[in-house]
């Protein structure tokens, strides 16, 4: 039987009479499937159930985090017991604490986010959809022949949320994905590239035969790679990358980055940090988006907020106790795992799209780089500092001519962003983190050798 609310607010009422003065419970719940077949042949399928209860008290300013995924009533007064213990030798914190009463969500909201037909769908049926996924992929080209996998996948989830300042609240949530990893060779070189497909509802994902073709594609036009010569030029982020620089950008915004004096970003809110064509939402209340919730990991209602406008950053992203730290308000992005504390985490967090589609903007080109896929972890969110592996296209007049690889892109965020000359049309609102296709007017691309 699921933990229901009504457990979970008679445990924290417990936990009062044992001296606590505060005190919420985190509950995790829920079932995944995945299965993997690998050239026509059903390499992998599991099926998967788990729970988890994280239980955080208080005691005055200090506190204590804990979990188990043992629900029975043994379990959890030993759980209750050895929280109040080390709570009350843990060192006092000033900034800890729930939340105030008064901002916590009143009326949670209703969205659509569970997908209860996708458990009227065989898991026969679920493995043909990853077989002919992989299927369209091997039969686009002859010099596809070999295959890392197609894979499919759904989850459902329960979360529930109670704490001792009076707010409760569940609900459930769910997702489905499909991909392929094809492998193309051709004169002896061999290049593998991917294509996915996530949406909330399984019904809603693009067709097997379409994201088969779209990994063929990618992974066909890799073949006969060359190198460059390292030169500074026009450098063009397609949809996947571009949200790798939202990404970036999340992260030095995070209020856990700041307060700890970690972000090139810090003491900029209000200025101005990328060209005036960028405008940034998070956005909890997104039909069908993944990040889509009915309040936060706090019980905070979960709102649409402006980051950037326009080019000036609007707003942090905070939780309680990052916000305590640098004296602001949360802005109801706590999120919480099993196991953990709050933290800080985006929603639907989206560039929204600009005007020109992305052949306009490769056409703009005379002579850069398109960039599809990033290698590494070559980003400094301390100062800015970026450089990173990168695939991609020549662009040469105006238009994709041959595909380059064993290149280093490099740059700094601060100057990328206002840098940004074009942003493309292009934006896909299926992902937590999405944005268009984006010009930067100059990086540098580091090649083989000096031009």
């Amino acid at each position: 039987m699921p933990f229901s609310l009504d457990q979970a607010n008679d445990l924290l009422k417990e936990a009062k009479d044992k001296g606590a003065t505060d005190g919420d419970i985190f509950v995790l719940q829920g079932e995944s499937f995945e299965g993997t077949v690998r050239l026509r042949e059903i390499e992998k399928v599991s099926d998967a159930r788990g729970k988890s209860l994280t239980l955080r008290l208080f005691f005055g300013k200090r506190h204590a985090i804990t979990s188990t995924s043992d629900f029975t009533q043994k379990s959890l007064h030993a759980l209750l017991d050895d929280t109040c213990r080390l709570a009350q030798i843990s060192p006092e914190d000033p900034c800890a604490g729930l939340p105030e009463a008064t901002l916590c969500e009143k009326s949670i909201p209703c969205y659509d986010l569970s997908d209860d037909a996708v458990r009227n769908i065989s898991i026969d049926e679920k493995i043909d959809m990853a077989r002919r996924c992989e299927q369209a992929a091997l039969s686009a080209d002859p010099r596809i022949s070999n295959s890392e996998g197609g894979s499919i996948g759904n989850s459902h989830t329960g979360i529930l949320y109670a704490a001792t300042n009076g707010f409760s609240g569940s609900y459930r949530t769910s997702s489905s994905s499909l991909s392929v990893s094809p492998i193309a060779s051709e004169d002896g070189v061999m290049q593998r590239d991917y294509w996915y497909s996530s949406r909330r509802k399984y019904s809603d994902l693009e067709s097997a035969e379409s994201v088969g073709a779209k990994a063929a594609a990618r992974t066909i036009r890799r073949l006969k790679a060359r190198k460059v010569a390292t030169q500074n030029v026009p450098v063009v982020f397609d949809p996947e990358m571009a949200a790798s620089l939202l990404s970036c950008l999340g992260s030095a915004i995070n209020g856990y980055a700041l307060y700890k004096q970690a972000s090139f970003l810090m003491d900029h809110l209000g200025e101005k940090i990328a060209s005036d064509g960028i405008t940034i939402v998070d956005d909890p209340t997104l039909s069908d988006g993944l990040g889509t919730k009915p309040f936060d990991g706090e019980g905070l209602p979960a709102t649409k907020k402006t980051i950037v406008e326009k080019g000036v950053l609007k707003s942090y992203l905070l939780d309680t106790y990052s916000g305590r730290k640098l004296n602001l308000p949360s802005t109801g992005n706590a999120s919480r795992g099993a196991g953990s504390s709050p933290s800080v985490g985006v929603s639907n967090f989206h560039l929204n799209p600009g005007t020109d589609s992305p052949e306009a903007i490769i056409a703009s080109v005379q002579s850069g780089l398109y960039v599809t896929e990033l290698i590494g972890f070559g980003v400094n969110t301390v100062t800015g500092d970026y450089s990173q592996g990168a695939v991609g296209i020549w662009i040469a007049d105006g238009a994709l001519a041959y595909p380059v690889e064993e290149i280093t892109i490099a740059g700094n965020l601060k100057e990328m962003l206002l840098n940004i000359e074009r942003v493309g049309n292009d934006v896909c609102r299926f992902t937590r983190i999405s944005a268009p296709t984006l010009k930067i007017s100059q990086m540098t691309v580091a090649g083989s050798e000096r031009a």
